[in-house]
């Protein structure tokens, strides 16, 4: 496979591991082991001797090719995938700790995200501090000698605040700190983190790499000698592996992902240039816009906008509601990344959980709604927000 390919020729034919029987479309090999032509085959298989697969836990054919695929367009030596994202996020960074250790995580998380950081590692004796993250001095603060992981995500779910993620790594190289990024806001399309000098990539393939509403899926990305070190035996041992025929699925999903981001995120543009217009809506935030507060970083970082918008009307969470339920087009659902248009009202969603005083401090109010723009037609997605927006009480 040629690595001067461009993105979407990657992501059609990277990777492919042909059968003997030339199929044009990836095979989906649906088995939990695998046969071995003698005793002695199996022993050096086991002892890492020779190549070939163990056991699906391990890894498949299917697998194999998916994180290939992922890999070529990451830019990324080696990748697992697992069974969804936050398996993938987890694995990232509770492989690398034990107790003792310190995490620095930007307190502008998913709501599970935060939940492994701020609740389960600690319960193993794994500290945490949350910082905001839109300002290096609080990474530098947070910093104590036991500092193995910064985490964050960039940009936020869901009011899409931005983390300088060259600057994160040049702190967390000067005391040997692993930094994760969370990409999935940004697709691997518009972001490349482990060329900002981010050490681990995680995603939620769910999201835009399947991107249909079809099957669960994650994937963590770094370089062969991290996941060997860290990865490879938490991996093998717990069992997050992906199934084979999800894996199949990401890779049809996968065929399409930047013709389906670029009608995204031209459809969320548009609509986030809308919605700034009404009056009923409070404020507008998208990566795309020239009035996002830290408009200068994603020039830097970012070649393209956000599939995502996130938004604040006036009439708080009375109003966000009405306007959910009057829409047409647009659905309610906590995914993102979908062909379909989806809708979510995040403080009685996706960061329920957090406390009211820990949403103000990320900018959730009871007004805000995040969308995730879909493939649909522009204008008809445009006119159905018109539409409800007329239903939503000034």
């Amino acid at each position: 496979m040629s690595k001067t390919w461009r993105p979407a020729t990657q992501l059609v034919h990277g990777g492919t591991l042909r059968s003997q029987y030339g199929e044009t479309s990836e095979a989906i090999y649906l088995t939990q082991g695998f046969v071995y032509e003698t005793s002695e085959a199996a022993e050096a298989r086991f002892k890492g001797e020779t190549e070939g697969y163990i056991y699906a836990r391990y890894g498949s054919p299917t697998n194999d090719m998916f994180e290939k695929r992922m890999c070529m367009l990451e830019g990324a030596e080696d990748a697992r995938a697992t069974a969804s994202g936050m398996a993938a996020v987890s694995a990232a960074i509770l492989c690398q700790v034990k107790a003792g250790d310190h995490i620095v995580a930007a307190r502008a998380l998913f709501g599970s995200c935060r939940w492994v950081v701020e609740t389960l590692a600690p319960k193993y004796g794994v500290e945490c501090t949350l910082v905001d993250g839109r300002d290096l001095a609080n990474w530098e603060k947070a910093i104590r000698p036991n500092t193995k992981v910064f985490f964050l995500e960039s940009p936020t779910n869901p009011t899409l605040e931005v983390v300088d993620i060259s600057g994160v790594a040049k702190l967390a190289n000067q005391i040997g700190a692993k930094v994760v990024v969370d990409n999935v806001f940004a697709t691997p399309l518009f972001q490349k983190p482990l060329e900002l000098g981010a050490h681990i990539v995680v995603y939620s393939a769910t999201k835009h790499i399947d991107g249909q509403g079809r099957c669960l899926g994650g994937v963590v990305l770094a370089d062969k000698d991290w996941i060997d070190e860290n990865l490879h035996d938490y991996f093998r041992h717990t069992g997050p592996a992906m199934s084979p025929f999800n894996a199949w699925t990401l890779l049809k999903g996968i065929e399409t992902l930047p013709l389906r981001v670029k009608q995204q995120t031209g459809n969320a543009a548009k609509i986030a240039d809308f919605l700034a217009e009404q009056s009923k809506v409070a404020k507008v935030i998208y990566p795309g816009r020239k009035d996002h507060p830290q408009a200068d970083i994603i020039a830097k970082q970012m070649t393209g906008g956000s599939t995502l918008v996130a938004f604040e009307l006036k009439g708080g969470k009375e109003a966000a509601f009405a306007l959910q339920n009057a829409l047409d087009i647009v659905k309610i659902s906590n995914n993102l990344g979908d062909s379909k248009s989806l809708i979510t009202h995040p403080a009685t969603t996706t960061h329920k959980n957090l406390t009211e005083e820990a949403r103000a401090e990320l900018g959730i109010s009871p007004g805000t709604v995040r969308l995730s723009a879909g493939i649909e037609d522009t204008d008809d997605l445009i006119e159905d927000f018109a539409k409800a927006l007329a239903k939503v009480s000034a």
